[in-house]
């Protein structure tokens, strides 16, 4: 189910799945559902296939696509928003 063709290392795996499991712990329990997850998880996995590497980047990018396509940016508390 990858359109792009693209390959991953498993090394690349594991850091996009950490990313994931880091992005997701930031939001409130009730707004980590499997949707919110795989909407984080095509940022992520976008802006890997892109080049991207770097755990923050990946990170705020999954997060920010939350806040800049949903209304779920005001549930994430202040204090554990990304920027």
């Amino acid at each position: 189910m990858n359109p792009s063709g693209a390959v991953f290392s498993p090394d690349l795996i594991a850091l996009m799945r950490a990313v994931l499991e880091d992005a997701s712990a930031q939001l409130p329990e009730a707004k980590r559902t499997s949707a919110i997850k795989a909407e984080m998880a095509c940022h992520i996995l976008a802006a890997a296939e892109k080049g991207e590497r770097d755990r923050e980047v990946l990170k705020t990018l999954a997060v920010g696509s939350l806040v800049d396509c949903s209304h779920y940016s005001h549930d994430i508390s202040p204090e554990r928003r990304v920027v």
